[in-house]
């Protein structure tokens, strides 16, 4: 789980994950050097939370490279990331593991996805996960004798990663630092494999207001588009058809987003920033990135799919 100055939505959730009807093994958390207490709370109410105290703020992508490789250290066949301001309901975990155990080694999935809803109990828009097209007709039948339906990207509100693929391939790209992140690490993992959208694991995503990634997101954009520029040309995560596929929504839903801002003037200078960014620089390694971080353990460099 990883955290920055939201010491009391992280308490709410690390309750929750303890609670859980099969509780995690571990439990760690990565604070993104907050400010407001968060390692003094995860010190005095949840002890047995393995905490990573980062030097600096590496962001949501930092964050889960870190956490990740802490994980992989400990010999964890099997990672649950999580945002710090999720809570998942008691039985979410016990239906990840479910899904997964009851698919047969063949077609064992490489990462479990929950279904993320809000605090309504809408599905939250921001944290759809993308159906795999052109899925197999066995990949789907296989899916659905565990509830579940084949995906090709998930978000980390809520996701159940295979160790061993995340050695093989490589963490998160810790450089992107927030947004696409999770859209590049999982299109990497799964290429060639299989992921499964899992219903029965439900989460609540507490985000201040319902909106999806097209929100009107101000200076923020520029990661938004350099980072997807970096997975459209950097990644080994999409095949070429993809590539064509993923970057003409994206082009849509950016024109979108500038139509419905209330700021234009920063979203356009976002948009010409990233690009730059995007096409003249490409994403430091990760080890790089995270060489100021307390108690990283070695990060596995990342392997191209095959």
């Amino acid at each position: 789980m990883v955290t920055y100055n939201r010491r009391d939505l992280l308490a709410e959730a690390l309750a929750a994950v303890h609670a859980q009807t099969r509780a995690p093994d571990t439990v760690v958390v990565v604070d993104n050097a907050s400010t407001d207490g968060t390692g003094e709370l995860v010190r005095e109410r949840f002890r047995s939370v393995d905490l990573v105290t980062l030097g600096r703020n590496a962001g949501g992508a930092g964050g889960f490279a870190a956490g990740l490789s802490r994980a992989l250290a400990r010999d964890a066949d099997l990672v649950w990331l999580m945002d710090d301001d999720t809570v998942p309901e008691a039985g979410a975990l016990a239906a990840l593991l479910d899904a997964r155990a009851g698919c047969p080694g063949d077609e064992r999935p490489t990462l479990v996805a929950s279904r993320v809803v809000w605090t309504d109990g809408r599905d939250h828009p921001m944290n759809t996960p993308r159906q795999k097209p052109r899925a197999s007709r066995r990949e789907r039948t296989a899916a659905a004798t565990v509830g579940c339906v084949p995906i090709r990207s998930a978000s980390f509100v809520s996701l159940l990663v295979d160790g061993a693929a995340a050695r093989e391939r490589g963490l998160p790209i810790a450089d992107y630092f927030l947004w696409n992140d999770d859209f590049e690490f999982t299109t990497r993992l799964l290429r060639g494999r299989r992921g499964l959208l899992c219903p029965a694991s439900v989460v609540v995503h507490k985000t201040r207001t319902f909106a999806s990634t097209d929100a009107d997101p101000g200076e923020r954009f520029f990661f938004e588009v350099r980072n997807k520029v970096w997975t459209f040309t950097r990644s080994s995560g999409l095949a070429p058809l993809e590539r064509l596929l993923y970057a003409g929504s994206t082009v849509r839903r950016w024109v979108r987003t500038l139509a419905r801002s209330r700021d234009r003037a920063t979203l356009r200078r976002e948009l010409w920033r990233g690009l730059a960014a995007g096409f003249r620089t490409r994403p430091r390694p990760t080890e790089a990135v995270l060489a100021d971080a307390a108690g990283v353990g070695r990060v596995p460099p990342p392997v191209a799919p095959t």
